[in-house]
């Protein structure tokens, strides 16, 4: 999709915002407990359309904080894990896909990326990936926001990128140049049943908290320099399926496969909607 004049003004306002401070304001205020949480959660379903129908507490009442319901659990049985081989980690929207060209990703119709500034500049890990394949699936306020894997591996490394806060939607991935590259974001590479597999997930303005299940909660606090964590001898091995983080507010998930992963099915399309445990691969 071609940007327009008005994608280019609402992202060039986000410039001059204070993206981390706005968003560890959003932290906060998610967390107070107040008998108002039920009506703010009411107020917010109505306007996204959230389908509260589907989650295991579908009464708001039920819910001590906004981030609570925020991150709710789906009833399970609605979200059946299909026997590909690769499989949706999340509920949203595909924004793109599709062969890593030597190291370059698609952002946008006619922008690219660098695979190397996306890992935070380490030629190593973006070496595994060349040539390899990609998706990259927005998560918009409505959508279920736990993380799951797409399949089953044993971590490698988890790796905290700053950077800013910019919004993931689809104005300012048409927009800003490097989007992805330059959020702040969370690398956890994998050795899969499929082989290498990293899995990006992205901050954006009001995701004011990213966690995984066996760290707890990386962000915040705003850090100034990249850190890597080795996990190669904890044996941390998680199913297809199992949940392995979560977002607060909407953000995106990209995963990287090398090439001999399996391919993507057919009847992907970007702007197509998924659901966590639709098949992703042929097999």
């Amino acid at each position: 999709m071609t940007a327009s004049l008005l994608d280019y003004v609402k992202s060039g306002s986000l410039y001059f915002l204070p993206h981390h401070a706005i968003s560890r304001v959003v932290f906060k205020l998610t967390r107070i407990q107040s008998p108002l949480v039920p009506y703010a959660i009411k107020g917010f379903s109505k306007a996204f359309n959230v389908n509260l129908k589907e989650a295991v507490k579908s009464d708001p009442k039920s819910y001590r904080t906004f981030n609570e319901f925020f991150t709710r659990a789906i009833k399970p049985e609605l979200r059946p894990i299909s026997s590909t081989k690769i499989i949706s980690p999340v509920d949203g929207t595909i924004s793109q896909f599709g062969r890593i060209d030597n190291y370059s990703l698609i952002q946008a119709k006619g922008v690219t990326y660098s695979l190397e500034k996306l890992l935070g500049g380490n030629k190593d890990r973006a070496e595994t990936y060349k040539n390899g394949q990609f998706i990259t699936i927005y998560l918009s306020p409505k959508d279920y926001h736990r993380i799951h894997m797409p399949c089953s591996g044993k971590l490698k490394e988890q790796i905290h990128i700053p950077g800013r806060l910019f919004s993931v939607a689809k104005h300012t991935v048409n927009t800003i140049k490097s989007l992805f590259a330059r959020n702040e974001r969370v690398v956890a590479t994998f050795d899969s049943e499929h082989g290498p597999m990293a899995m990006i997930l992205v901050g954006a303005i009001n995701v004011a908290a990213i966690e995984t299940v066996w760290a707890g909660l990386i962000t915040p606090p705003k850090a100034e320099t990249i850190t890597a964590k080795n996990y190669s001898n904890k044996n941390l091995e998680l199913k297809k399926g199992q949940e392995m983080g979560r977002f607060n507010m909407g953000s995106t998930v990209i995963l990287l496969f090398n090439h001999d992963a399996p391919r993507f099915i057919k009847t992907l399309e970007a702007d197509k909607s998924l659901k966590m445990g639709e098949a992703l691969s042929e097999e």
